[in-house]
């Protein structure tokens, strides 16, 4: 066994693991000085344009829209079509995600809160998580560059 571990040092095989682990360690340490939070919002549909313009006015420049379909507290409705009634469960939503700094999260909620609220059941929820890492693949940037 000796003699397997002595060509394995002579081929560099330790030396390659070690820096590789170094590097990975490197890359999944979490920066704590610049924490990331991932801002998660369900909005009514017809609210979207408005919510896109406050986040505008905060200064987000980015965000992914899914078109999505659920309910809470409103268990959706009861419509007629061709004279027979049925029960909606699922209505239609739009979630919203930005990823932001620490110090954005507050003015992007209160943004998305102020775009989205119609005084009605239904309006929505904003959901805020951590972020581990952010990482932009073309330039492998990480952390609030990244964003």
């Amino acid at each position: 066994m000796p003699a397997l571990l002595e060509v394995a040092a002579a081929y560099g095989f330790f030396s390659l693991r070690n820096s590789v682990l170094a590097r990975l360690r490197a890359r999944s340490q979490y920066d704590s000085d610049s924490p990331m939070k991932l801002v998660v919002a369900f909005i009514k549909p017809f609210k979207l344009e408005e919510v896109k313009e406050a986040l505008s006015n905060v200064g987000i420049t980015g965000m992914t829209v899914t078109e999505v379909k659920g309910f809470g507290r409103q268990k959706g409705h009861s419509e007629t079509y061709r004279g027979t009634e049925y029960t909606v469960d699922f209505l239609p939503k739009v979630r919203v995600e930005v990823a932001v700094t620490d110090e954005m999260v507050t003015p992007v909620v209160d943004a998305i809160v102020k775009g989205g609220r119609t005084g009605k059941i239904g309006d929505g929820k904003v959901f805020v998580q951590t972020l581990e890492e952010v990482v932009r693949i073309r330039t492998e940037e990480r952390g609030d560059p990244a964003v």
